[in-house]
């Protein structure tokens, strides 16, 4: 498949991405990732592995859609835990404070 990547062409197929990502140890996921065979790898590090360009030179929505687009399973970033409602009870109670020894 040919896609854009920072203003440059590729030919990626979903082997020629496993082949480029096999042996590499994907870093800590803290924004988008893929999943690419049972690993989670960052965006950015599929990207400049794939590329061999710097991650500041594209965009991780580039990747993203180029991935999608091989079949890959893609992760946006994970959406924060809504704050559970507090009761009155320990509304009040965290208004207080916690107490102080003296």
């Amino acid at each position: 498949m040919r896609c854009v990547i920072a203003r440059f062409p590729f030919e990626l197929t979903k082997g020629g991405v496993l082949e480029s990502m096999k042996g590499v140890k994907p870093e800590p996921v803290t924004g988008e990732s893929v999943i690419i065979g049972r690993r989670h790898y960052p965006v950015k590090q599929v990207g400049q592995v794939i590329t061999r360009q710097d991650r500041r030179d594209f965009s991780a929505a580039e990747v993203l859609r180029a991935m999608a687009q091989l079949g890959f399973t893609c992760r946006a970033v994970p959406k924060a835990a809504p704050q559970g409602i507090l009761s009155p009870m320990q509304h009040a109670s965290a208004m207080l404070g916690t107490p102080v020894t003296v």
